[in-house]
């Protein structure tokens, strides 16, 4: 494999030994981190794997907030020439983008949400402004922020670190008004979606958005695949990666040996999915 250092924004591009003809833009969550490994898992694999910063380089929001969706399309105008297919797997935040560009941009194939959510929600940080507050939507599309459900003011964590997923489930109930306009329209998706999920996540439901996400597919007659497990929490480990970044900040719930267990169970989806080799 062959690993190039990108720029505007930050990331990383891996070029595989033995290519299969899929471009795989890999997204992690709140921390907007370049997820080097992943790509380099997925590479060794197979697939050109790049992976960017999205919030936090120069010219970008400081924090999740108001990002335009057209980031993640340039970084698939860099994959297209040289593939036969693009596929998007994110995590976290970075799942919900993975949906969102699905959704918007025909040339994705596949898509893999690792503990998803089928929402938009507000902002996490600040805009370009340097403002947190008031609330905002995490995305744009045409220069336009998408529909989204804020976060319910009066929520308070019980424990530190704190575990959101609290903080998530009420505000579906404060706001359920702006629910339905804040789903990500994933019946627009046209192609593979495999979202993975832990029964324990402690930042959100995710194995509830998972559901959500298949119910709404099926209801436009789409298939969707579903991997869970009870026991897994917000992180999924994937077969050859090595544990997950510790944070301190939040508690994610699940256990190592779930997390894996989730991940070694999603792995052969992924694999068929990305036309990957096994």
């Amino acid at each position: 494999m062959r690993t190039e250092q990108l720029s505007g924004p930050t990331g990383v591009l891996v070029r595989p030994d033995e290519p299969t003809g899929t471009g795989v833009l890999v997204l992690v969550g709140s921390s907007g981190r370049v997820d080097a490994d992943r790509a380099a898992l997925l590479a060794a694999h197979g697939a050109l794997a790049c992976s960017i910063r999205w919030f936090g380089d120069p010219g970008q929001p400081p924090g999740a907030c108001e990002v335009p969706l057209e980031t993640f399309f340039a970084a698939l105008d860099r994959l297209a020439p040289e593939c036969d297919r693009l596929a998007v797997v994110g995590l976290s935040y970075g799942a919900e983008a993975a949906l969102l560009i699905g959704a918007h941009d025909p040339r994705v194939s596949a898509v893999v949400a690792l503990a998803p959510s089928s929402v938009v929600w507000a902002n996490s940080g600040p805009g370009l402004d340097g403002l947190s507050a008031p609330p905002r939507s995490k995305w744009t599309l045409g220069g336009s922020p998408l529909p989204f459900v804020p976060y319910d003011p009066d929520w308070e964590p019980a424990e530190s670190p704190p575990a959101f997923r609290g903080l998530y489930t009420l505000s579906m109930l404060t706001f359920a008004d702006r629910v339905a306009a804040a789903s990500i329209p994933v019946e627009r998706i046209d192609g593979t979606v495999i979202c993975v999920a832990g029964g324990e996540d402690a930042v959100w439901d995710s194995a509830d958005h998972a559901a959500r996400i298949a119910d709404r597919r099926t209801a436009h007659g789409l298939e969707t695949t579903l991997v869970t497990h009870p026991g897994a929490g917000h992180c999924v480990v994937l077969p050859g990666e090595g544990p997950p970044i510790p944070r301190p900040e939040l508690a994610r719930g699940g256990d190592p040996g779930s997390d894996a267990e989730l991940g070694a169970r999603a792995w052969p989806h992924l694999v068929a999915a990305l036309k990957l080799h096994a």
